[in-house]
């Protein structure tokens, strides 16, 4: 039973945030009149499947750990021609495989599918702030860090922070956002102390949390917020509303994704941040076990956040991943053809070796902080 607890909601996040990055490239492709053999959600041995009306089998596969669509003409489900196969096909049926179309079409049928996360993330933070709101604790300080960058600015207990380089605060969490993306830069903040505007200067330093995906940087001043019930309101909004939040709550989590990622590949951020699948199914278990006391909310907000993250992750320019065939498809359209076939090969096996090591570092990542839950003892 305690496996369940974590398992199946591990594979019911996994699931949704696969299907709908699956069902982008779907669509798209069937918009461009490629002809789809298979929908695949998981991998390995076949559970349960069907065709429907236009020939595409839909299975689902014993290993939840992924899916994958499979075009005509494909030599498997990572979208890797099969040259062979579609020299020999008589045209027009070549003219159905997802490499007889024109460059822009592959593109957008590739980049569908980070698209549809980006898509699920905002239609999920929608409903969410759609049907319970948020809790907003307003920017007033609570306590100051012994030695932090607040404390060297001269912030006080009780200060109520207005603007940060002139941009209204109207909430501990927008000052938060600003702060933790501004490590190293000088922020001017004016805060209102017993009636008066006092301007101050502060310098976010780089400090590592702990969240519910595990191990980040963020740049910190060292406040802490008050919660006293008088400095919380609760904030309720229409579809509308709540569809303007989601948009700018996607983007917000797409720029830090992007630049934890970007600073993994100048060596600024370590691999000891990522986290793999047993450190989702962690999550996700702990998500479904509070349930009952908060509700589905925190499991949603999480496959949203995960769907942006597989979203972005995608777009890399790394070949295997959709990012990659991008990169390719740019240079065929410069060049005015494909790059060689062996070219393409040789890039295919570096990708799938970077995305293995990948998968490493975060398993071990997910192992290393098992054990020092346990045990409390590290992993060198």
């Amino acid at each position: 039973m305690t496996i369940l607890i974590y398992v199946v909601p591990f594979v019911f996040v996994l699931t949704m945030v696969v299907f709908f990055h699956e069902l982008g490239h779907f669509l798209v492709g069937r918009w461009c009149g490629v002809k789809i053999d298979a929908f695949s959600i998981g991998f390995g041995p076949e559970l349960w499947a069907f065709h429907d009306r236009y020939g595409t089998r839909w299975r689902v596969a014993a290993i939840p750990l992924g899916g994958y669509v499979k075009f005509h003409g494909d030599a498997n489900g990572a979208s890797v021609p099969d040259p062979e196969r579609i020299e020999a096909m008589p045209e027009e049926e070549r003219k159905v495989t997802f490499f007889g179309q024109p460059v822009w079409k592959r593109a957008a049928i590739v980049v569908a599918g980070p698209l549809a996360n980006f898509v699920l993330a905002i239609v999920i933070f929608t409903l969410l702030y759609a049907s319970f709101g948020r809790n907003v604790l307003l920017p007033k300080v609570a306590a100051v860090q012994a030695g932090g960058a607040a404390e060297q600015a001269g912030f006080q207990k009780g200060d109520l922070v207005l603007t940060i380089d002139g941009e209204p605060i109207d909430s501990f969490g927008k000052m938060q956002e600003i702060v933790s993306a501004s490590t190293g830069k000088p922020l001017s903040i004016v805060v209102r102390r017993a009636g008066e505007d006092v301007s101050l200067q502060a310098t976010p330093q780089l400090r590592e949390i702990e969240t519910a995906l595990g191990k980040t940087k963020i740049g910190m001043i060292g406040l802490q917020a008050s919660s006293d019930p008088a400095d919380q309101r609760e904030e309720r909004f229409d579809i509308g509303q709540s569809f303007v939040l989601a948009v700018n709550e996607t983007w917000t989590i797409i720029g830090r994704t992007a630049s934890y990622l970007g600073g993994l590949v100048v060596g600024r951020e370590a691999t000891d941040q990522l986290s793999g699948p047993i450190g989702i199914a962690q999550v996700s278990g702990q998500m479904a076990k509070a349930i009952d006391k908060v509700g589905v909310g925190p499991l949603f907000n999480l496959i949203a956040i995960l769907s942006i993250s597989i979203g972005l992750l995608n777009l890399a320019p790394v070949p295997l991943l959709d990012g990659g065939h991008l990169l390719f498809y740019l240079i065929e359209a410069a060049r005015g053809r494909a790059l060689a076939e062996r070219t393409q090969e040789y890039a295919f096996r570096v990708g799938l070796a970077m995305v293995c090591t990948l998968m490493v570092f975060s398993t071990y990542n997910d192992l290393a902080r098992l054990l020092r839950r346990f045990t409390g003892a590290g992993v060198d």
